[in-house]
């Protein structure tokens, strides 16, 4: 059926200025009869997956409309699960964002690729991101192996073509969902721009209509099960991701010492991890000024995120090969 219809909307005369509209309007029409009645509220979670830099972050904090997960233009800058509740008055969605799916070299990113697997088996739904410009350019539509691991899962699955803003030409959207259709039985495809929140409002609509029936797990008001600890050492690894080029953001980890709360203001003590002394250095700069940077443009963005003052005192210390140990690994909060 979805061959057919494929087939049928190519032949259509799309308006120039209004093609990707079109592709919207056509997964509404295509799935319109699964929008989930008003009287029976749904709960669930659903896995944010795909490659790096695929815009799965990019595509929470659109959902929610607050920066929840940090987003840098580096492939692998999220490294732990991430939940992030979407929550109307029809609907829980829990959507967990996790790190790219990428081939481990060494024992950080096997807790990282395992995390999104992880994810993948035990949500009731997951949305798989496609970079629709990249897909287009490599003529690759799904990533290799992942059909096997959506089968093993049997849960439903939606592939979102992000990245749709990066398309010149959109009529090639057409035969890439297609493509899709052709690699794996999904629920439905979805073109969308996460950065310019195009088609967010389709996501979350047909999410929730795939969801299981039943009442919230969180308060409304709640936008995640994350600490604050949590959210400001991924605010600093953010920073450091931005400023520092190759090897050094990826042999980096932000460790919070200490968490006080004052009268005025609070006081967060934290240590930046690093493998080796020349990171060590890089990361202090000539005369502080590196790790001052660090912490002037850290301070705003937690400021903001807290709503409070704080003074924030950070220091770096060396883990010598921290990032292939196991046993340090997990003492960084990452499980195998």
């Amino acid at each position: 059926m979805r061959g057919d219809t494929a087939r049928c909307v190519a032949t259509i005369v799309i308006p120039r200025v209004s093609v990707y509209v079109f592709l919207l309007r056509i997964t509404e029409i295509m799935h319109a009869d699964h929008a989930p009645s008003s009287s029976n509220y749904r709960c669930g979670y659903v896995a944010l997956v795909g490659a790096p830099n695929a815009g799965k972050s990019t595509l929470l904090n659109a959902i929610l409309g607050t920066r929840l997960s940090i987003v840098t233009p580096k492939p692998q800058t999220t490294r732990r699960r991430l939940l992030g509740f979407h929550t109307t008055p029809t609907e829980q969605i829990l959507f967990v964002d996790t790190p790219g799916l990428i081939k481990p070299r060494y024992v950080l990113q096997e807790a990282m690729v395992n995390a999104a697997l992880t994810a993948i088996r035990d949500s009731d739904v997951t949305l798989l991101l496609v970079d629709a410009a990249r897909a287009l350019e490599k003529e690759q539509s799904l990533p290799e192996g992942l059909a096997a691991l959506f089968r093993e899962a049997r849960r439903p699955v939606i592939a979102v073509l992000n990245k749709v803003d990066l398309v010149s030409y959109k009529k090639a959207l057409l035969p890439l969902m297609q493509q899709m259709y052709d690699a794996y039985p999904f629920a439905t495809v979805i073109p969308v721009s996460a950065l310019e929140h195009d088609g967010i409002d389709t996501i979350v609509r047909e999410t929730a209509a795939l969801l299981p029936e039943g009442p919230a797990m969180y308060p409304d008001d709640q936008l995640s099960d994350q600490s604050e600890r949590f959210f400001v050492s991924e605010i600093i690894r953010e920073k450091i991701f931005l400023q520092f080029r190759e090897e050094v953001p990826y042999a980096t980890e932000v460790y919070i010492v200490e968490f006080r709360e004052g009268d005025d203001k609070d006081f967060i003590s934290a240590e930046i991890i690093v493998e080796r002394e020349s990171q060590r250095r890089i990361l202090i700069g000539k005369g502080g000024q590196a790790i001052k940077a660090i912490g002037s443009e850290a301070r705003i963005d937690v400021e903001d995120f807290l709503g409070r003052p704080v003074f924030l005192d950070l220091h770096v210390r060396i883990r010598e090969g921290w990032r292939d140990d196991r046993n340090w690994v997990r003492r960084m909060g990452y499980t195998d």
